[in-house]
């Protein structure tokens, strides 16, 4: 079972890939979310490159639609559940690691793309727990605007 911590870096994980599609920092986002969840095996990566052009693909046909908000939210949850199975299977070492791996990708996704998601009323989200890295203090923030 993961730590809170553990998996508020999951979700926003989730979050990141679902806010970066489309941008400039898809490109970015795109090969590091392969990466961490290829784990170093091609085939696996590229099984995930697919995942996540099936996902911009999917956000760009919702458009502003009505359901963009429910494309967006269901496409997010989907991609923390992924996230969340990886750091789950992991020893706790490498979790740690990856865990770090993705809140940068986290942190470079908000870094670079603006978040302009008009349909709901978080004005922000922070997530704190020290055991993600074992020592020190992570937030995530997520904001909407």
């Amino acid at each position: 079972m993961l730590v809170e911590g553990l998996i508020a870096v999951a979700g926003a994980g989730g979050g990141a890939i679902v806010q970066a599609a489309g941008t400039d920092a898809w490109a970015g986002i795109r090969s590091g979310v392969a990466r961490i969840l290829g784990r170093g095996e091609a085939g696996r990566e590229q099984a995930e490159l697919e995942r996540l052009d099936q996902t911009r693909a999917e956000l760009e046909s919702a458009g502003d639609s009505p359901e963009a908000e429910r494309v967006q939210t269901v496409l997010a949850t989907r991609w923390q559940t992924r996230l969340e199975m990886l750091l789950e299977q992991l020893p706790e070492e490498e979790r740690q690691q990856v865990a770090a791996e993705l809140q940068a990708l986290v942190e470079q996704a908000h870094s670079q793309t603006p978040v302009q998601n008009t349909h709901n009323n978080f004005s922000n989200a922070t997530f704190t727990d020290s055991q993600v890295l074992g020592s020190g203090t992570q937030n995530n923030t997520i904001n909407r605007r």
